[in-house]
């Protein structure tokens, strides 16, 4: 193999670059990128940048060391794939490979309409939208996910009056369930956030969100914050398998007609991977697989064994609350409260029979990082302790 292409500048194209080099691939590198600036870390825009107290987020890598060529504002816009290898048609010309990582990432979804609508994507957008948070402005927020509430959050301690706009009953629904989103929504008045749950929007307009029924709520800036989806358009033709994700297996091994491409591996918010863990296809949009997963691609793409099972794992920080989560309970059995959410600090557990699915930990960072490590080991754990939260999460493993 003698000329790789990594296609996606974000933080799974920055560790799939240093992976390669890692594991001694010593030929030709470049990462094709559709943003201007070197790969950096998206956390932090809905938190630090987008309060004013940081502006510079990028991944601290040594380019020079690396060796690889670095595209940065040209994008992919096509694939031809040959019986090995292939060449990627991108705004700086057509580039052949030997191997090629693809780690686009995502695009957000945006809503109908003439207004503008603000999204959360880019260090520009949260740049952009920084300077539009002042004391007094009308902000309004569509979506009470992850994004939805960090924004919310930053933008009322700025001093924006600020209105979060919801399609489901809760905040979270779609992440946590009903049950679990109703308990956070007491936090969104504390911080003096009006939140209005089911109801949906029509259109984004020029000074107001139009809502379906005809209402509708003025604004001085909108934010649309209601999810993602894999950029994978340029993938359109090329005979790979792509299904919301670009499919692959637990090697990050891609597929063209359900015969394994070798040659060509996808990582990061892109990806739909098979866990053998939770025994489906996973489609993580998270920091802690972008950062981890890259390495056993580069592994496949240079024909070393390996496999990615990790448990997927996310933090959000919300209306002073730190909110932390591992595992997967889509499918989990039943789900089990640690502690009284009264408190102020509790946890939820989803197991499967004497198995730990999935945590979700509010103020308890001792039991996400016990739990964590209990579903990573696959280790039985005893219900009936596990829900009691004097009982550290350790000591609920069965003998």
């Amino acid at each position: 193999m003698d000329r790789v292409i990594v296609a996606g500048g974000g933080l799974a194209g920055v560790r799939a670059v240093e992976a390669l080099r890692a594991r001694g691939y010593r030929g030709a590198l470049t990462l094709l990128s559709a943003e201007r600036h070197r790969p950096y870390d998206r956390p932090p825009l809905s938190k630090a940048v987008l309060a004013g107290e940081s502006d510079d987020t990028t991944v601290d890598a040594d380019w020079d060391a690396l060796d690889a060529g670095l595209l940065l504002g040209e994008s992919a816009t096509g694939l031809a794939l040959a019986e090995r290898g292939g060449v990627v048609a991108s705004t700086a010309g057509d580039l052949p490979f030997d191997g090629l990582v693809i780690a686009t990432g995502a695009t957000p979804v945006t809503l109908p309409g003439d207004g503008h609508q603000h999204v959360l994507r880019t260090i520009d957008d949260a740049r952009a939208l920084r300077g539009r948070l002042t004391e007094g402005a009308r902000v309004v927020i569509v979506g009470a996910g992850w994004i939805g509430a960090e924004v919310a959050t930053t933008a009322a301690k700025k001093g924006c009056r600020v209105t979060v706009v919801e399609a489901a009953d809760t905040p979270l629904a779609n992440a946590l369930g009903p049950e679990l989103g109703a308990l956070t929504a007491p936090w969104y008045a504390e911080a003096g956030v009006e939140l209005v749950t089911g109801v949906k929007v029509a259109a984004v307009e020029h000074d107001h969100l139009a809502l379906a029924g005809g209402a509708r709520i003025d604004a001085d800036e909108i934010v649309v914050g209601v999810g993602v989806r894999p950029e994978t358009g340029w993938l359109a033709g090329s005979g790979l398998d792509v299904e919301r994700g670009v499919l692959t297996d637990a090697a990050f091994r891609t597929a063209a007609g359900g015969v394994p491409r070798p040659d060509v591996v996808a990582v990061g918010d892109c990806a739909a991977w098979w866990s053998e863990r939770y025994g489906r296809r996973l489609l993580v949009e998270h920091w802690d697989t972008a950062l981890n997963a890259p390495d056993v691609a580069a592994a496949t793409l240079l024909g070393q064994d390996a496999a990615y099972d990790a448990a997927p794992y996310f933090w959000s920080e919300q209306f002073g609350r730190m909110i932390q989560y591992a595992g997967s309970h889509a499918h989990a059995q039943r789900m089990v409260r640690r502690g009284d959410p009264a408190d102020g600090t509790w946890a939820v557990v989803w197991l499967t029979g004497d198995r730990l699915d999935a945590i979700l930990t509010v103020g308890r960072p001792r039991d996400l990082v016990q739990g964590r490590r209990i579903i990573a080991a696959g280790t039985p754990v005893d219900p009936a302790r596990i829900a009691d939260p004097q009982v550290p999460v350790r000591q609920a493993v069965r003998d």
